[in-house]
């Protein structure tokens, strides 16, 4: 068995929170959308493969049961988007964690629905014990970065309803295919925080389904 080409390591922090300092961040300023976060959560898993958080959302949920997604969730008022991606970690995935955990913010990415979100890269060092909350998260998973470095990794089709490309991210070990807005946050962890480049990614359509 080969070694994992990300292992969580002070290296690897080092390099992440490099790459989010030379990167040029751009917020959205439609007044008109409701503001959220997620969290992007780097943590290893029992090969000590560093990895990304994800979950899937209980059927009970009123918005998007079901679905994939990273924790997160609206911003209270007053809270800034660290904040909200730190409170709706512990809610979702029980993990409380301090406010110097956050290593760096991509863009933000406007919605469909209705919301404007703040990805917030927040790292949780290792052997994180998460727990979901049954109310909100049906499962927890933890997806090796490499994941990201599949070939097919991001998918584009057009689709009749928009002139923008649909992009999906899929994650084989899983065996599924992750929609936007997520894909597209995974898609900029991997080109900004993992490999340094500055590629923008609200531009990139969700697909029909995730509009309400």
């Amino acid at each position: 068995m080969s070694a994992p080409r990300f292992i969580l390591d002070d290296r690897l922090r080092g390099r992440m929170i490099a790459n989010l300092e030379n990167f040029e961040r751009l917020p959205h300023d439609d007044n008109g959308l409701t503001p959220a976060a997620v969290t992007l959560l780097i943590a290893d898993n029992d090969n000590g493969e560093a990895c990304f958080v994800i979950t899937r959302r209980a059927s009970s949920m009123r918005d998007h049961p079901g679905q994939w997604a990273l924790p997160g969730g609206r911003m209270d008022p007053g809270e800034t988007p660290s904040q909200t991606a730190l409170r709706e970690t512990e809610e979702e995935v029980g993990l409380g964690l301090p406010a110097d955990s956050v290593i760096g913010l991509l863009d933000d990415y406007p919605t469909r629905s209705g919301f404007v979100i703040t990805p917030v890269v927040v790292w949780a060092g290792s052997n994180p014990r998460l727990e979901a909350n049954p109310d909100e998260v049906a499962e927890i998973h933890s997806v090796p970065l490499e994941a990201l470095e599949h070939p097919d990794v991001p998918r584009l089709r057009e689709i009749p309803e928009s002139d923008r490309p649909v992009i999906s991210v899929p994650i084989q070990t899983l065996g599924v295919q992750i929609h936007a807005p997520t894909a597209a946050i995974l898609y900029q962890l991997r080109e900004v925080v993992l490999r340094g480049n500055p590629v923008r990614v609200a531009h990139y359509e969700q697909p029909v389904f995730a509009w309400t």
